[in-house]
């Protein structure tokens, strides 16, 4: 790669459009006083570094990395319930301005260590003064307490790449299974809890 800068621009100026239009998004479900799917949204474009490593450990020639590694640029969305997940992603499937080329729903089929989360893939156009340029992202849809797991999870990753003792691999399935049954008993008062969002927010107006 001759300018890493100049190539890693455009996914910067992806996601950063990307997490406007989504903000915004949730934004004007508070505006209308409406229960937001989104809680918050973050996102990030990978390091020179771990996409380096990534092309090593995956065997990804320069000339294809802008179709076979579909992470570079990262949006992840925060949810309170796991329905919220799903009204989420038919949002993302409605909209125009992006389009959907693969989703992995790790909700439903949890991975072995685990790991909950739905995962899509979009073409995402920006355009530079040479004109428009498609470019892939990954979007991942998780509740507060999916990304709690999965940071921890990704944090002992670095120290034990994947091949965890036993007992550590044990709990962490452990509390993965702790973390999806949270989320099922805060699914089943959700109603309660929007409608106590929706009165704190017209307290809130009243101050």
């Amino acid at each position: 790669m001759q300018d890493w800068n100049l190539f890693l621009w455009p996914y910067e100026q992806a996601v950063s459009e990307l997490k406007v239009k989504f903000r915004s998004l949730r934004k004007s479900y508070l505006n209308k006083g409406e229960h937001s799917p989104i809680e918050f949204v973050v996102g990030r474009v990978k390091t020179i570094d771990s996409i380096k490593e990534k092309m090593k450990r995956r065997v990804i020639a320069p000339e294809v990395i802008e179709t076979d590694m579909q992470d570079i640029a990262g949006i992840r969305i925060m949810c309170q319930f796991v329905d919220d997940i799903y009204k989420v992603v038919d949002l993302i499937h409605e909209r125009q301005d992006m389009q959907v080329i693969e989703e992995r729903d790790y909700i439903k089929n949890a991975k072995p260590s685990g790991y909950r989360s739905y995962h899509m893939v979009i073409e995402y156009p920006i355009f530079l003064p040479e004109g428009s340029k498609k470019i892939i992202a990954e979007i991942q849809i998780r509740t507060l307490a999916m990304n709690f797991w999965a940071t921890v999870e990704h944090t002992l990753n670095y120290k034990y790449q994947g091949k965890y003792p036993e007992d550590i691999s044990e709990r962490l399935k452990s509390t993965a299974e702790a973390a999806y049954k949270l989320d099922e008993e805060m699914s089943a008062i959700k109603e309660e809890v929007r409608e106590a969002h929706k009165i704190y927010a017209k307290t809130k107006g009243k101050n």
